[in-house]
């Protein structure tokens, strides 16, 4: 049983990792909420916003990646304060956009780095050093955060588009960056000298080490799939369920309905991997994703939209927390922000291109068919994949 100082600071690190996903998770969507209104507006083809989407998920990749090795060495505060006041000053700019090239630079560039650094890479090993025991269940309730910014803040702006314009949206939601930012740091542990040691000292591979197993390539290929999948979906589905008759509001609101199912679906994929390892909610997660992916290419009514967006937003965060815990398995603590980050990399590169080639598609032949096609093949072979990962028998040594 927790002392209770140990149990206040597991609570405030829960609270404190929460409220930045919870930020990050509702902001990163904006662009395909606002989408169809921009591209109205301004007179830019769809891949004109695809491909600030694609630069986002490239520079936040890379970002996260160094987020995580600094993380090692110096703990999450300075990570996570840089991160928020950098996606604040990027999403509230995007207001003034004129050109796809401004896009590119204040969501692709600014915002990218900010999201980044405020990811669940810092906030994964913040977590997962204050609980070394049911570390899949502790990630999951604060990557919910993604989920329920996701559910409040696409709702809420949402209902906002009906009353105002969408520059005013990114304003909001830059303000509401900085807002935020004292009362995280105020929260967010210091790193201690001793736990800095700690750290430095437990037993683990290092990245070098770790890509000459074959468990690293199954989870870059799982992850880079997974990545692939999730950010094509949630870029297009509201312009496609607008194109295949849906309502703007409701549209914008199954997206934010697509947070509530990412809820549910990343607390139980938390709960089955520590109980049975993170292979098995991995490997079902891909199962709805064939199969809602096979409903689409036989019917594309309003009905099968909504269930498609539903099904497919439960299994939209099963991977993530879930990282840490495959890292931590098969890898060891030592490098664990440095391996987190750069498997989550590669997610969101894939995720770039999945984005992108998703509105090149669409631009080339009006449809969304060929490339709903192309991540159902992928998802096929990300579930075999995933099947083949299994938790490692004991902790790797120094390397």
């Amino acid at each position: 049983m927790w002392h209770k100082p140990i149990a206040i600071r597991g609570a405030l690190v829960l609270c404190a990792g929460f409220l930045v996903l919870f930020m990050g998770g509702g902001t990163r969507f904006v662009v395909g909420l606002t989408l169809k209104p921009i591209v109205d507006e301004l007179g830019w083809n769809r891949s004109d916003l695809g491909a600030a989407v694609a630069v986002f998920q490239f520079v936040s990749a890379a970002a996260m990646f160094v987020a995580g090795r600094v993380t090692d060495r110096s703990g999450p505060r300075l990570v996570l304060g840089s991160g928020l006041i950098l996606s604040g000053l990027g999403i509230s700019l995007m207001s003034i956009i004129a050109a796809p090239w401004h896009a590119i630079l204040l969501f692709g560039v600014i915002y990218g780095l900010g999201n980044g650094a405020a990811s669940l890479i810092p906030v994964g090993v913040m977590v997962t050093r204050v609980f070394s025991t049911r570390m899949g269940i502790a990630n999951a309730v604060v990557m919910a955060g993604i989920s329920v910014g996701q559910l409040v803040m696409i709702a809420a702006l949402t209902a906002a588009l009906v009353a105002m314009s969408w520059q005013s949206v990114y304003l909001l939601l830059g303000l509401a960056h900085l807002v935020l930012l004292p009362f995280l740091i105020a929260v967010i542990p210091r790193s201690t000298a001793a736990q800095q040691k700690s750290v430095r000292s437990s037993d683990g591979l290092g990245v070098l080490a770790a890509t000459r197993t074959r468990q690293f390539w199954l989870l870059i290929a799982v992850y880079a799939i997974c990545g692939f999948d999730d950010f094509f979906v949630t870029t297009h589905v509201v312009a496609f369920a607008q194109d295949r008759g849906v309502d703007a509001f409701l549209a914008g609101n199954l997206l934010a309905l697509m947070g509530l199912t990412g809820l549910i679906g990343v607390v139980a994929g938390g709960a089955l991997s520590d109980r049975s390892g993170p292979a098995w909610p991995t490997a079902l997660s891909f199962v709805a994703r064939v199969s809602v992916f096979g409903l689409l290419m036989v019917d594309q009514s309003a009905i099968s939209v909504a269930v498609f967006a539903l099904v497919f937003g439960a299994t939209f965060l099963v991977t993530a927390p879930l990282v840490v815990v495959f890292v931590s398995e098969s890898f060891g603590y030592r490098h664990l922000g440095a391996l987190t980050g750069l498997i989550t990399m590669v997610h969101h590169i894939c995720g770039g291109i999945g984005a992108y080639f998703g509105a090149a598609v669409f631009d080339a032949t009006r449809s969304y068919n060929g490339a709903f096609l192309t991540v159902l093949v992928l998802s096929l072979l990300a579930l075999v994949l995933s099947m083949l990962l299994a938790r490692p028998r004991a902790t790797p040594r120094t390397a």
